[in-house]
């Protein structure tokens, strides 16, 4: 595997993950498939094998330090070191701020935020001795607040701090780092959302459609196209972004 790139993806079981890993392995890397139960990734895996493409299914708590390091450790034994990672595993706890308990906070933030941070350090030493990298941090447009989302929100916009730091730190080791910003993405957490305020997802897509420029909601390739360009070649000279990918401009 010395002549093909390495990434990781984590929560690639389902939804923009699986989309993102098998673009990935599409465009020539070897990839990683993370999420909690590496059973689920089965799919994704089978899905990349099929294809002709390279992948390895790895189980992870992406907020637990050791498996991290653990789970870093074993993609680079086994597939090579990785030199791209796209950070893509979240949880959703919505509530109103004053239904919202202290474990909606805390595991929305452990995920997406301290999971994120977790993962890259692990997998950065990697990309600094390749002197080649590409860290993909997935924020969204509720960064930008969301009633119900207090806790998520605050994530996905400490994300986008975060990701502006990493791009300013590594970016002599010739790494970059970038976050993409979904708008209504199509996957099983929005049809949750949707069967929690009780309206059939059709019609909940329907309305959202409305409301989006483009007159559709976003499925999970249009993420993964611009993962895919993120981390090419061509990309090189962008880093410490926000790309809002959500059908229209969002500010």
């Amino acid at each position: 595997m010395t002549d093909t790139r390495v990434a990781i993806v984590t929560g690639a079981a389902r939804g923009i993950g699986a989309a993102t890993a098998v673009r990935l392995a599409r465009e020539g890397f070897a990839v990683a498939v993370c999420d909690l139960d590496e059973a689920a990734c089965a799919g994704t895996v089978g899905t990349i094998a099929d294809e002709g493409g390279t992948a390895l299914a790895v189980g992870v708590d992406v907020a637990d330090t050791a498996r991290a390091n653990a789970a870093v450790a074993r993609v680079a034994a086994e597939l090579g070191p990785p030199v791209v990672l796209v950070n893509n595993a979240g949880i959703t706890r919505d509530n109103l701020l004053f239904k919202m308990s202290d474990d909606d906070w805390d595991s929305v933030m452990s995920v997406h935020l301290r999971g994120s941070f977790v993962m890259t350090r692990a997998a950065q030493e990697h990309m600094t001795k390749a002197g080649w990298g590409r860290i993909v941090n997935l924020s969204s447009v509720s960064a930008l607040g969301n009633r119900g989302q207090a806790n998520y929100s605050a994530a996905k916009a400490g994300l986008q701090g975060f990701t502006k730091t990493l791009a300013i730190e590594l970016g002599r080791f010739g790494v970059t780092a970038n976050a993409i910003a979904p708008g209504f993405i199509a996957t099983e957490m929005t049809a949750a959302t949707a069967a929690r305020v009780g309206v059939d997802f059709e019609d909940f897509k329907a309305a959202a459609a409305k409301e989006i420029p483009v007159r559709r909601v976003g499925v999970p390739e249009d993420i993964a196209g611009t993962v895919a360009f993120l981390v090419s070649d061509d990309a090189s000279f962008v880093s410490g972004q926000v790309i809002y990918v959500a059908g229209g401009p969002r500010a």
